[in-house]
């Protein structure tokens, strides 16, 4: 066997072992998203001290790559929604996340810690109003006041429209982009809507189910419009990266750096980086700066010291997940969503409105979406929803064989098992679609489901070894507990899809197939997983 392949077997080894150990870690509900990022400093100030600093960041193919980014300049940010593990290094890709309020003006400092002869560094707040406080000690540049290096440069920025924007290097940005200087800031609404049927921090039906308390929500509503109401939300920035590009940088910075001028004076050393970005050859692409596997690690793992943000979004059936997504670099990507349409809610912080409404405020008119395309230095919040209605068959695999074990399903007035109609959110098939309640769907079962139905299931462990999944593809312990397949797995063996989460996985990923690849090595990239978990499962987002 050629080098080339020996190296691609071992590389596609690595990446299947990752994979597998990812999935598990995805399917224990560990490394759970919301959208973490920190708030102004603590005792009133409304300043953010941030830093641009040069670091490394790393692959699932083992690559460590070169890469600049911005950090905080102290270790003492104020993390929401997180209370354990978060930290802010002085680099990170992306950057971090700011969450901050509508109408509220906020100052962000920042100081140019790039390498020698990466020249002056700026932030271009996409969709702000911004003026410069004092005098940038870079000047005013050509899209915003830079920091020259070791200077600084203070901003003073308000939002007038809420939801998702970005922000990136306004500097040379084809290459400083490219290296990872951009980020996201997350406005809130300076208002709850008046008129919604929003569930108010701390009484969230879906923040209680599983039996937790915890919400982690930054606000009720994504806007201040009644049909902007959510129960969850998910950030993710999308990027591609030209390794090429990263090396000549780092070659070019550590020549600068160990340069010793002749005595002389022939040939100096150079002073400034002059790294071609043309032709553009991506071969990593990545979801909040992680490619997938790593991208379902928990945010703020240690072993991605400079990639904090992770990308795994979990859901119960009939959450209202708001969905942020930004397009940071040079390509658009077409991402997809398995499982259901998107509503886009508004881009760029612009809300979709009815233009002939007589109501006020008018109704929101945003398009229901196959492909949700990123767009560079767009962003867009949409909002998904699943609840397994129209399947054809009990997502809970109750049946009327099994009557001590199977749930009540009272439909309310659309149909659903809810807390107009007798549920609770301790009830094991909360948001049940009613129609579909004891409908198998097995025809000719392996397991123990009697008759009927659209399917034929296959036995768990000719499928996978049985040692990730759990031998059921319904929620909810009651029906891993009766459907184990020809070669039963006994109860807790398959530890590494706990017993009463037992969820139903959706890939979301970009639709050009390059993109869902790790350096041409399938799978990996763009590649995301959304993971629905039956109402006994609490999210718990701290982890």
């Amino acid at each position: 066997m050629s080098h080339v392949n020996e190296k691609t077997r071992s590389a596609v080894t690595r990446l299947v072992a990752v994979v597998m150990v990812a999935v598990a870690l995805l399917l224990t509900g560990t490394a759970n998203a919301a959208v973490p990022g920190i708030t102004a400093s603590a005792g009133g100030s409304s300043t953010f001290n941030l830093v641009a600093n040069q670091g490394y960041i790393s692959q699932p193919d083992g690559a460590q790559i070169y890469s600049w980014g911005y950090g905080c300049a102290t270790s003492s940010a104020t993390f929401v929604p997180y209370t354990t593990a978060a930290f802010c290094p002085t680099m990170q890709v992306p950057g971090p996340t700011m969450i901050v309020t509508q109408g509220t003006p906020f100052t962000v400092t920042l100081t140019n810690n790039l390498p020698k002869g990466a020249g002056n560094t700026s932030i271009v707040f996409q969709g702000a109003t911004v003026t410069v406080v004092g005098s940038p000690s870079g000047g005013t540049g050509l899209l915003a006041a830079e920091a020259a290096p070791a200077g600084s440069v203070t901003y003073s920025v308000t939002y007038a429209n809420a939801g998702t924007h970005a922000f990136y290097s306004g500097t040379q940005s084809d290459l400083q982009i490219e290296m990872g200087m951009y980020g996201a800031v997350v406005v809130l609404p300076s208002a709850t809507p008046s008129g919604a049927n929003c569930s108010g921090i701390g009484s969230d039906i879906g923040q209680q189910l599983g039996g937790g308390k915890g919400d982690f929500r930054l606000a009720v509503a994504a806007y201040n419009h009644p049909e902007a109401c959510y129960d969850r939300e998910y950030l993710t920035q999308w990027m591609e990266l030209d390794a090429h590009i990263h090396k000549q940088a780092e070659n070019q910075v550590q020549a600068i750096a160990n340069c010793v001028p002749p005595a002389n004076g022939n040939n100096p050393c150079p002073t400034a980086l002059d790294v071609k970005t043309e032709p553009y050859h991506p071969s990593y692409f990545m979801i909040n700066g992680r490619s997938m596997p790593d991208n379902m690690d928990p945010s703020y793992a240690p072993n991605y010291p400079n990639q904090p943000y992770n990308a795994n979004p979990h859901m119960h059936p009939g959450d209202m997940v708001l969905i942020r997504v930004v397009g940071q670099g040079h390509w658009q990507h077409p991402f997809h969503e398995h499982g259901n349409h998107v509503r886009i809610l508004a881009r760029d912080g612009n809300l979709i409105v009815s233009q002939n409404d007589t109501v006020s405020p008018p109704r929101l008119a945003g398009r229901m979406e196959f492909n949700t395309d990123t767009t560079p230095g767009q962003a867009f919040d949409g909002i998904f929803y699943w609840s397994g209605k129209g399947l054809g068959w009990d997502i809970y695999g109750h049946t009327t064989l099994y009557a001590a074990a199977t749930q009540p399903c009272i439909p309310d007035a659309n149909g659903y098992y809810t807390v107009h109609s007798g549920a609770s959110a301790s009830s094991p098939n909360y948001y049940e679609w009613c129609a579909d309640h004891n409908h198998p769907l097995e025809t000719n079962p392996v397991g123990e489901m009697p008759k009927g139905g659209p399917a034929t299931q296959f036995d768990p462990l000719v499928a996978t070894n049985g040692l990730w999944y759990n031998g059921t593809p319904y929620l909810g312990p009651d029906a891993v507990g009766r459907n184990r397949g020809n070669t039963p797995l006994p109860v807790g063996s398959a530890s590494q899809n706990p017993f009463a989460e037992s969820g139903i996985a959706f890939m979301w990923h970009s639709h050009n197939e390059r993109e869902i690849t790790t350096n041409d090595v399938f799978p990996g990239g763009m590649l995301q997983m959304m993971l629905v978990d039956p109402p006994v499962w609490y999210i718990d987002e701290t982890l």
